[in-house]
């Protein structure tokens, strides 16, 4: 009877994934869309845990005990880059010196992009122009490797108080807003698939065809976006800061000007007359703040314009924090630029 039994379920074995019975990997991440891009990969093997608080600004951040411990407890840290969070490299080289370090903007064949000059950026007028984009391709190295060479100026070796809100982020050079392209996204799900599988090799192809599949839905997401925006080519936008150039990129919408140098500064008297001027001049259609931020600055400056005030998010605040954020975060900016050019 038992090998009777044992006959009939193979079948049934058979139908489902085989997944090893090993320790699930602890994965410390930055961000939400990061936090998306991992748990596709890592299924049902666990969730990556989060140590920036949702909401919060990634450019200046003091961890909390909880999410210090996040980074000490983990065998893989996923993050952007250097260029986003400026502060944490040094708490990820004294708190997670011994896990695994992916930083995304370094993986061989992404795209990147460099910050645009000056508060408008669709006209060419002298100094104030963009940057083209390039495949990054020139940081061939071993993301394995536990020695990570950036270091922040310095850092408090109890590795619990990490006030880094004094860091200037600059916003020139590389933009790291890099996962609002989903064919970057595409990319960096095999690089954390591979760091994944050295952890936890007896899952290995687990992670490759949970890679694999995310690949499609994000080709089938893009096309799916390409084809709401394909009306939206000319619609004239104002974004809050320059988070926006991958997306734009990726699906042809093109911002006309950013009202902030960075996130976490305000716009100048000069600059805000500028914008005015555009919005005035240039038959701009809509504003974007963003919900990390007082909207009534935005109102107080555009609100007598005949501009659309509405709100662009690059981080995905509001949004589930499962796999899906990601796909959700895409559509959610695609909704807010349809709305735009529908007026």
């Amino acid at each position: 009877m038992n090998n009777r039994l044992a006959r009939l379920s193979w079948p049934l074995l058979a139908a489902f994934p085989l997944v090893a019975a090993a320790e699930v990997p602890h994965v410390a991440v930055d961000i939400p869309p990061v936090y998306s891009l991992v748990a596709k990969v890592m299924g049902e093997r666990g969730d990556p845990e989060l140590f920036i608080q949702p909401g919060a600004s990634p450019h200046g951040y003091s961890l909390r005990p909880s999410e210090a411990q996040s980074l000490d407890d983990a065998d893989l840290v996923v993050w952007v880059s250097d260029a986003l969070t400026p502060w944490l490299s040094g708490a990820i080289d004294s708190l997670a010196g011994d896990a695994r370090h992916l930083e995304l903007m370094d993986v061989p064949g992404i795209t990147t992009l460099e910050y645009r000059e000056g508060s408008t950026f669709a006209l060419n007028d002298g100094d104030e122009h963009g940057h083209g984009h390039h495949d990054h391709d020139h940081h061939e190295h071993d993301h394995g490797d536990h020695e990570h060479h950036h270091y922040a100026d310095s850092h408090d070796e109890s590795g619990h108080d990490h006030d880094h809100h004094g860091h200037d982020h600059s916003h020139t050079g590389m933009n790291p807003h890099a996962w609002l392209d989903p064919v970057n996204a595409r990319r960096w799900l095999d690089a954390i698939a591979e760091q994944l599988s050295e952890i936890d090799p007896d899952n290995a192809a687990y992670y490759r065809d949970n890679a694999a599949q995310g690949k499609e839905e994000l080709t089938s997401l893009q096309e799916h976006v390409q084809d709401r925006l394909a009306s939206s080519a000319d619609t004239r936008f104002i974004v809050f800061h320059d988070a926006y150039q991958y997306f734009e990129e990726a699906f042809n919408v093109h911002a006309a000007g950013a009202i902030s140098i960075g996130d976490a500064s305000s716009p100048s008297p000069a600059r805000i007359e500028k914008l005015q001027t555009l919005v005035n001049d240039e038959n701009i259609q809509c504003v974007f703040s963003e919900p990390q931020f007082n909207p009534q600055m935005v109102n107080n400056v555009f609100g007598d314009t005949s501009a659309y005030i509405g709100v662009m998010d690059p981080l995905g605040v509001g949004l589930t924090l499962d796999a899906g954020l990601y796909d959700a975060l895409l559509e959610q900016l695609a909704d807010e630029i349809t709305r735009c050019t529908d007026g």
